[in-house]
């Protein structure tokens, strides 16, 4: 009996843990089927705002084995929610301002186009321009290049002038040499040449481009100053030469130059803080 009543004891305590287990499986199925019908729920909610905010039927993505790895996209949810955070507030009048725009750029876009046009243009016209002008300089010196040489060896009474560019191939913008050679000297810089030598190759260089396009007045300030009275005879010889076309103003306080002159015109004080103008025919006392 004490056998077979332990026995009995065993199996009523083996029931009773049986019921307990089976009351907790009941709880935690009735927790499940609680929760199965929240998620339902939420899956329901969630169908219709993905199906009103973007257009997307979830129940046809199930129908069609659509496999979503939430895990996988996790990342790219934050990444987008970030970006929509970044964005702001919704522009309600960004058409209207994208109108704007693009109509703004294609007015620049067509102004932008006008200018490369114009730039074309301008710079065919340039290039004419510039072999126009390389034309007329290059003939232009030429001919200086050749009455120089004529006009240096007048002031001179011999030697050799002559004028070379240094950059042929770029006319516009080379530098030009002058090449002076006085009579019993070799071919110099005009740095080594003396003041008087320097004036006069100036002088010569300057009816040499008068003689390409002569004017009927001519100006000159005090070119003879580093002149001695041997080049002052042939510098006022040369004027003599060409004042038949040529009326020559020469400003000068040398008394050789004055006397070869045919007017003098000066200013002298005779009261003192009054100025006047004095002028003196010469061409009657020189002829």
């Amino acid at each position: 009996y004490s056998k077979t009543f332990n026995e009995l004891q065993i199996v009523q305590t083996d029931i009773l843990n049986r019921h307990k287990k089976n009351e907790e499986f009941l709880s935690t199925i009735n927790e499940y089927e609680i929760n199965i019908s929240r998620l339902n729920n939420d899956i329901k909610y969630y169908v219709k705002f993905i199906k009103d905010k973007y257009n997307e039927d979830l129940n046809l993505l199930e129908q069609t084995s659509y496999n979503y790895d939430i895990d996988v996209n996790e990342k790219e949810i934050q990444k987008l929610k970030y970006n929509l955070e970044n964005i702001g507030p919704i522009n309600h009048a960004v058409i209207d301002e994208h109108h704007q725009e693009v109509e703004r750029y294609n007015f620049l876009q067509n102004q932008y186009n006008d200018l490369l046009e114009s730039e074309k243009i301008i710079k065919k016209t340039i290039s004419r321009l510039n072999a126009n002008a390389k034309d007329k300089f290059l003939k232009t010196f030429k001919e200086i290049q050749k009455h120089f040489t004529k006009t240096y060896s007048a002031f001179f009474g011999g030697g050799a002038g002559k004028l070379d560019l240094y950059d042929k191939n770029d006319l516009l913008n080379s530098d030009i040499e002058i090449i002076a050679q006085p009579p019993g000297k070799k071919n110099q810089s005009l740095r080594l040449l003396s003041a008087g030598e320097k004036a006069l190759t100036a002088i010569a260089l300057l009816f040499a481009i008068y003689l390409v396009k002569p004017s009927p007045f001519c100006i000159l300030d005090e070119v003879d100053a580093p002149l001695d009275d041997r080049n002052i005879n042939k510098f006022t010889s040369t004027l003599r030469k060409y004042s038949d076309n040529t009326q020559f103003i020469v400003v000068t306080h040398n008394k050789l130059t004055m006397s070869k002159s045919d007017y003098i015109y000066g200013i002298t004080q005779q009261d003192e803080g009054v100025s006047k103008i004095v002028s003196v025919n010469l061409k009657k006392i020189n002829l």
